[in-house]
């Protein structure tokens, strides 16, 4: 028999590890008098990935709580976020994101007979929800929708009007459901904002808005289906997943904007009473930690090194990846994963030979090259070579990358120091009189005039490893590295261009970050290499 919790007890369990609570009164009142009904939504584009578990968690806490949970399955926001998913395959992913998520809800342990699921074009296509939406629209401001929708619907330079829609529609769900309150990140904060103000105006109840804090992705920042080195997809095999650990940011000490620790905290100690550090007998033996506190005490005093913190959480990750994993190994779960998400159509008429081969000649795509934010820690002189430098490139590794180059030519040693810049970190690397360079900056030059070259300039607030994209391809893997032969990135490089107003692109497609714009100071009409 289940044990019965207090109505305080049940606010502890409902709250925990959020980062705010908009309604905390009204919540604490109705827990007095009955089981409160919360939905979260997830938008079905990219594959979910393991920062999925943050959320899946929560939900495992509220019905814990004795909470009503609706799963909204929100297929029409898809299409309304700048169509991140095609029309026709909006039923094909709302099938994946369902299969997915119950079975990331099974390895946790939470039974699914609690729970409710709803597809959001079940209900958002009625005649009620329809008029309720023009009577929004003739309420909300052009800027107020806007705003709410900055942090989760995709900016781009020429919003369409479907982005506008996308909050107004957010805060009619919570109605629509008959929830008390809606739970979701905290970038989801002004949708919420907006919904507190006018749902009132339709004659509607305010609802009460539950946060979780925004975990960070592998790289520093969030966690992202659309950054492929950001995230561990939940269908990762066991070696990809140690691949992206051992690259993920998590400096010695260091316990801000580290997504290993934070998924020890929001993942692991949500589920479990007990971490454990796995390490070699020589340096201590394995620890069992009952608290996230003293994990991140450890590890901020260098108690805990880097290397054993990441081999720990993988095998805890990958405990809940298997069951998952398994799900999907059968043929209809991969037929459906494959129309749900189908690769890039090659051309029919590729070359005969390897098939593999031959795709990869024709898939000459910029989202191959990996581009990442690096700021320049170190510049001295090579030993062997007057007019070469090496530069020490913090990339958002454990370890800066060494880049041999004669940009000193151009740009004092004294500027570089601590610059942002860009760099394409998946070329083979290759040794420059003696030392290994790898990775190459990208800079732009005048074609004629070898006296004018620019680093190309990251935009403000950017950070080491920060991914840079096409505008167009966020979606896309990076090759491991790429092949000398292949000459992937002489082909792309041909079409990369600096436009007339200083912003890089390949074929006339903007070069951006999740902050925006990629640009060079002068050197407008350039070419990039």
């Amino acid at each position: 028999m289940e044990e019965q919790l207090s109505p305080d007890e049940k606010f502890n369990l409902i709250t925990r590890n959020l980062q705010e609570v908009l309604g905390e009164e009204k919540l604490k009142q109705i827990l007095q008098e009955r089981e409160l009904k919360v939905y979260w939504g997830t938008a079905t584009t990219g594959k979910p990935h393991v920062a999925y578990f943050v959320p899946m968690s929560k939900i495992a806490d509220f019905l814990k709580a004795g909470c009503e949970v609706t799963i909204l399955f929100a297929d029409l926001h898809a299409y309304l976020d700048n169509m991140k998913a095609p029309w026709e395959l909006l039923e094909l992913r709302v099938k994946y994101y369902e299969q997915v998520i119950k079975a990331m809800l099974e390895s946790i342990g939470v039974p699914l007979d609690k729970l409710k699921f709803v597809k959001g074009t079940d209900f958002q296509l009625s005649r009620e929800y329809t008029l309720d939406v023009y009577r929004l629209s003739s309420m909300v401001t052009e800027h107020d929708a806007k705003k709410a929708g900055a942090e989760v619907v995709k900016q781009v330079e020429h919003p369409l009007l479907s982005g506008l829609l996308y909050p107004g529609l957010q805060a009619l769900d919570e109605e629509y459901l008959k929830v008390d309150a809606q739970f979701g990140g905290v970038d989801q904060r002004k949708i919420f904002t907006l919904a507190e103000k006018y749902l009132p105006s339709l004659g509607y109840t305010k609802r009460i808005h539950m946060m979780n804090p925004m975990v960070p992705g592998l790289t520093g920042t969030k966690m992202s289906s659309s950054e492929e080195e950001s995230k561990i997809d939940l269908l990762d095999k066991k070696d990809d997943v140690k691949k992206k650990l051992k690259k993920a940011f998590c400096e010695p000490g260091n316990i801000q904007n580290n997504g290993v620790l934070s998924f020890v905290k929001h993942v692991l100690f949500s589920l479990n009473s007990e971490f454990v550090i796995k390490r070699d007998p020589k340096w201590g033996g394995d620890k069992v930690y009952t608290s996230f506190e003293e994990v991140e005490k450890d590890f901020a005093e260098e108690q805990i090194h880097p290397g054993d913190l990441k081999a720990s959480v993988e095998v805890a990750l990958n405990k809940l990846l298997d069951p998952i994993r398994k799900k999907f190994e059968t043929p209809e779960l991969r037929k459906l994963t494959n129309a749900a998400y189908p690769q890039p159509s090659k051309n029919k008429f590729a070359a005969k030979g390897n098939p593999k081969d031959a795709a990869e000649e024709d898939d000459i795509v910029p989202s191959r090259l990996d581009l990442r934010v690096g700021k320049i820690i170190s510049v001295e002189k090579h030993p062997d070579a007057d007019s070469l430098y090496l530069e020490k490139i913090d990339v958002g590794e454990e370890q800066p990358r060494t880049v041999v180059s004669g940009l000193v030519a151009f740009v004092s040693q004294e500027e570089l120091q601590d610059r942002l810049v860009i760099l394409l970190c998946n070329l083979k690397p290759q040794k420059m009189r003696g030392i290994e360079s790898q990775a190459m900056l990208l800079c732009a030059s005048v074609e004629g005039d070898p006296r004018r070259v620019e680093p190309l300039d990251p935009p403000e607030g950017s950070a080491p490893g920060d991914r840079v994209f096409v505008e167009g391809f966020e979606s896309g893997k990076p090759d491991d590295e790429l092949k000398p032969k292949k000459k992937v990135f002489e082909k792309v490089q041909v079409d990369l261009k600096i436009s007339e107003v200083c912003i890089a692109q390949w074929k006339e497609k903007d070069l951006m970050t999740k902050l925006g714009k990629i640009t060079c100071k002068t050197l407008k009409g350039g070419n990039i290499s």
